[in-house]
Parts: structure tokens; C-alpha cells; sequence
């Protein structure tokens, strides 16, 4: 049960829906023939961060010595602000567009594996037990593999849901990513408030 939870968490964070829009838009200068070449590329490298995080976030927090009273509740207040730009998101949100074919920015990074979705790979990792990595790792590739697959029918999704269609299921996304991160800071607040 716990690995589904973090791997509808990493989606939410993930937030492929969400992504669609800037996809297409930074797949437009490419030739129609190489954007699912190019879409698969960049789905595997942001696989292959995910999982270097995955292994690597554990040194990191012993190198850092944090708690895991810190990590649920900074973790819980940077859910609960990627949440609130997902459910009331700013006009300028798009970025920068770069020219030419897109390698690894912006679309493996941080469309796929962002920051966000790093520190929340860090903070589910510190809540899960040690021997808990592998059951973590299925969690990243569930959620990496939902991601994948609404990525790869962005097209598809776009005509069959259009613009609002898209806004409407990432508003409610952001939502439940806010339920979650409220949660994540409840439990953080609780383990440190224990005597």
C-alpha cells in the first residue's frame, strides 16, 4: 500500500498532465518524424536521474544529518507550495523557450525530474525504513512509467481534453498534492512534538 502512495505523490509532483502544453510547445520546432525519438530520450534520461537521486538521496541525508522531523515538515511546506502553484498557477509559468532540439533542459529536467520532484524522492525516502529502498524504487518507476505513458500520448490528450480539459485535471492534482503535503506536515509536526 505505501509503495502506491509514493507513487501517486511522485506523479502529482511529476505533474505529466501539467506537462503536456510545454512539451508540445518545446517539441514544435522539431520535425514531426524525430518528436517521438526525442520525447523517448528524454523520458529515459529523467529515469536515470530519478534513479541516481533514489540511491544517492540516502549519503546526501547522513552527509546533511537531518531528521526525519525536518525533512516531513520542509517537505510538507514545499509540497504545499508546488500544490498551490499547480491549483493557482502564475501567467508567466511557461519559461524560456530554447531554440533547436530539446536535450535533457527543459524536458527531462526539471519537467520530469525537477527539484520538486527530487526533494520529494529525499523526504520519502527518509520517512521509509532502511530496508525500504526497493519497495521505493518500484514507487519511481510506477509514477515514471504513468508519466511516460501521458507523455507519450500528449498529442492524443491534447485533442481529446483541449486546454481547459488539461487546466481543470491539474488543478485538480494540485489539490490532492495539497491534502498530501498538509498530511506530511501533520506527521512531521506530530513525530517532533512527541515527548
Amino acid at each position: 500500500m505505501r509503495i502506491f502512495f509514493n507513487a501517486i505523490t511522485l506523479l502529482l509532483i511529476m505533474d505529466p498532465l501539467g506537462n503536456i502544453p510545454p512539451f508540445l510547445s518545446a517539441l514544435k520546432p522539431v520535425e514531426p518524424e524525430r518528436r517521438r525519438k526525442i520525447l523517448v530520450r528524454e523520458i529515459l534520461i529523467a529515469y536515470v536521474v530519478l534513479l541516481a537521486f533514489l540511491f544517492a538521496g540516502q549519503y546526501i541525508l547522513r552527509l546533511l544529518s537531518l531528521q526525519e522531523e525536518t525533512v516531513s515538515i520542509a517537505g510538507g511546506i514545499v509540497l504545499f507550495l508546488i500544490a498551490l502553484r499547480m491549483v493557482f498557477p502564475r501567467p508567466d509559468a511557461t519559461g524560456d523557450v530554447l531554440e533547436g532540439e530539446p536535450f535533457i533542459v527543459p524536458l527531462a529536467i526539471p519537467f520530469i525530474a525537477g527539484p520538486s520532484t527530487l526533494a520529494s524522492l529525499l523526504l520519502l525516502q527518509q520517512q521509509s525504513s532502511p530496508n525500504s529502498t526497493w519497495q521505493l524504487f518500484l514507487a519511481v518507476t510506477l509514477a515514471w512509467i504513468a508519466t511516460a505513458i501521458i507523455l507519450l500520448s500528449s498529442t492524443i490528450l491534447y485533442r481529446i481534453l483541449k486546454e481547459r480539459g488539461l487546466i481543470a485535471l491539474e488543478r485538480l492534482m494540485g489539490m490532492l498534492l495539497v491534502m498530501l503535503a498538509v498530511q506530511m506536515f501533520i506527521n512531521g509536526l506530530a513525530k517532533f512534538m512527541k515527548p
